[in-house]
């Protein structure tokens, strides 16, 4: 059986937890991080993985291991890899962690590939969120990269988040060009159970923007990057040609990866897996896995759906009738047949793909491909 060839791992550590996020994670003071970068690696050395064509290491946030614990985990990560099919090895940052003597150590490994947690260069906003970095901490980070010659770098920017304006938004996309990088993730504020500012929002102290501006920041966001060269390659994604994220459409192609670390999720042999969250758990847990599920063909075939239509390319009808063998008119005609009456999607006789409006009202596409 062909062996999945993307790795995700998931450092759960940070120095502070930010108002808005709900991923697995834990304050760093205290935490067994030797112990847990051992456990990582040890997991990784099990599933025997000859070659990969990309990694990513996030979190959490994984530039707050020390120097040491860094080389360790790089190290222990690619000792047994054949790094010629290595392609693409990310590793998540904060701007505020990214030392002279960090960057060393990530410049003498395989990471090719940084992703810095942005958000905003705005750093009255930047404290209204949580965060603890200022947008010059960016910039020095960003100025140390290129020294080290790190030319693939990616930032986070948040829109819709409280008591931003329109202008606020244009002047965080203003900035971002003017960086010359070449991608970016924009996302809109999703409000997540268990997070500061869902209890707020639940309280009535949390102002956000309201729906007309939400989408007046999303339109704004896709014309301004769009004419500056940048391609609109997945809902929330954009870059020049060449630097889209390979990791990532690994997921959004809908194939197969290993997740590796506390609280990460993997899909490997038709199974759907998430590992033993808290620390301590996944650290004496013999069996890393705290739930598995085998996704029967129809699970398999919405997610081929709702994960490929995320990608300005779309998805190939071709390639699902080859993959399920089974007719893509059998299962979804009806519903193909309505979405072409509508300005949601664009089909050129083999490809399905969201339309800008369709990008903005995604869900709502997504929600025609459940199957009775």
């Amino acid at each position: 059986m062909k062996k999945p060839t993307a790795a995700y791992i998931h450092i759960p550590f940070c120095s502070h937890i930010c108002y808005y996020c709900d991923f697995a994670k834990v304050l760093l003071e205290g935490q067994p991080v030797d112990d847990y970068v051992e456990a990582v690696i040890s997991e990784f050395e099990r599933y025997e993985i000859p070659k990969l064509r990309t990694l990513y290491i996030g979190g959490g946030t994984p530039s707050v291991l020390s120097v040491k614990q860094m080389k360790r985990l790089l190290s222990g990560l690619t000792a047994s890899l054949d790094l010629s099919k290595l392609e693409e090895f990310t590793i998540e940052a904060n701007p505020g962690d990214l030392s002279e003597e960090l960057i060393a150590v990530l410049k003498d490994s395989p990471v090719n590939r940084i992703s810095l947690g942005v958000q905003s260069f705005n750093d009255k906003m930047l404290r209204r969120i949580g965060r603890t970095h200022s947008s010059r901490d960016v910039d020095l980070a960003l100025e140390r990269l290129k020294s080290a010659g790190f030319q693939n770098v990616t930032i986070d920017l948040i829109y819709g988040l409280p008591f931003q304006t329109l202008e606020d938004v244009k002047n965080d996309v203003d900035k971002f060009l003017s960086l010359d990088l070449p991608h970016v993730a924009l996302y809109s504020l999703i409000l997540e159970d268990h997070t500061r500012f869902m209890n707020m929002q639940r309280s009535g102290m949390l102002h956000l923007p309201n729906d007309d501006k939400n989408a007046d920041m999303y339109e704004y966001i896709m014309g301004k990057l769009a004419n500056s060269g940048y391609q609109h390659y997945e809902i929330s994604n954009f870059s020049k040609p060449g630097f889209e994220s390979k990791h990532n459409l690994t997921y959004w192609d809908n194939e197969e990866y290993y997740g590796i670390g506390a609280g990460a999720s993997g899909y490997l042999d038709g199974v759907r897996y998430k590992n033993h969250g808290p620390v301590h758990h996944y650290l004496e847990s013999e069996n890393k896995r705290v739930s598995e599920e085998k996704l029967t063909k129809r699970e398999q075939m919405e997610e081929e759906m709702f994960l490929g239509l995320r990608k300005a390319n779309g998805v190939s009808i071709a390639k699902f009738d080859e993959k399920f063998a089974l007719k893509f008119e059998q299962v979804y005609g009806k519903v193909f047949n309505d979405l072409q009456k509508t300005d949601l999607i664009n089909f050129d006789g083999d490809r399905i793909s969201l339309t800008e409006r369709g990008f903005e009202l995604g869900n709502e596409v997504f929600e025609q491909f459940l199957i009775d």
